[in-house]
């Protein structure tokens, strides 16, 4: 099978190189078919690795992604780890060393690449509600020398027609900031919830942020994406940013 990605469609500077993966091109066997990159969600590890090479090849990185340990928390790491022997737990990482894969997984939930209009920092960010309503994006943005400076794009995620949450958790968006109700549309006794919205949001009480992207989902397009509420027992779906040598 072919492997198929997305690459941004942003005005990011040529040296920073984005891409976002699908389910298709892997080795992996169904459930997880074809190209899950998470060993965590009991797919044959041999299968994994396998797809790992096979990613990293592909797209012509010049080191190995740094693949994180994911808790739906707000914690950035930054790249390179002094320590390779661990995985970190995180759910975001930034560089701004030539080389670094800064990467995150998904299968739902939001990925966010950022970098800056120089082209000299990037970072990856996995954003569910929750990372999202604690302030994983802002702790992403913190690390920029520049937070204005920075532009953002939306990946693949539950999109605003079936992302079905209950009332508490608009209650606590609310709560944090009123304004955020216009990202919830009432549905029966729960809500639909505007994930790229809700982003948007928050990005942009740092000021004007330029975003891009938030137009692909999951749940619909599920025969390309991964999707944990279509299928509990599903692979995972990477987004990678890394900046590239210069050429003069």
């Amino acid at each position: 099978m072919i492997m198929d990605w997305i690459t941004p469609n942003w005005p990011a500077p040529s040296n920073v190189k984005a891409i976002s993966t699908t389910r298709m091109g892997g080795v992996s066997l169904p459930p997880y078919n074809c190209l899950n990159l998470s060993k965590d969600v009991g797919d044959n590890s041999e299968h994994v690795t396998k797809n790992r090479a096979l990613f990293a090849k592909t797209m012509q990185m010049a080191s190995t992604p740094v693949w994180l340990n994911q808790v739906h928390g707000t914690k950035v790491v930054t790249l390179p780890l002094s320590s390779t022997s661990l995985i970190p737990v995180a759910d975001g990482s930034y560089t701004r060393e030539v080389g670094q894969v800064c990467t995150i997984m998904t299968a739902d939930c939001l990925p966010v690449l950022f970098c800056d209009k120089a082209g000299t920092q990037v970072a990856a960010v996995h954003a569910g509600w929750r990372g999202l309503l604690n302030g994983v994006l802002e702790q992403a943005l913190s690390h920029f020398t520049n937070p204005h400076h920075v532009m953002v794009w939306l990946g693949p995620a539950l999109g605003a027609s079936v992302f079905e949450v209950g009332g508490e958790v608009r209650e606590q968006f609310i709560i944090s900031d009123s304004s955020t109700d216009i990202a919830f549309i009432p549905q029966n006794d729960r809500w639909l919830a505007d994930i790229y919205l809700l982003a948007s949001h928050r990005l942009n009480q740092f000021g004007k942020i330029n975003i891009y992207g938030g137009d692909l989902c999951t749940v619909s397009a599920s025969d390309r994406f991964f999707s944990y509420r279509v299928a509990h027992k599903t692979g995972r779906q990477a987004s990678c940013i890394w900046i590239t040598p210069r050429s003069y």
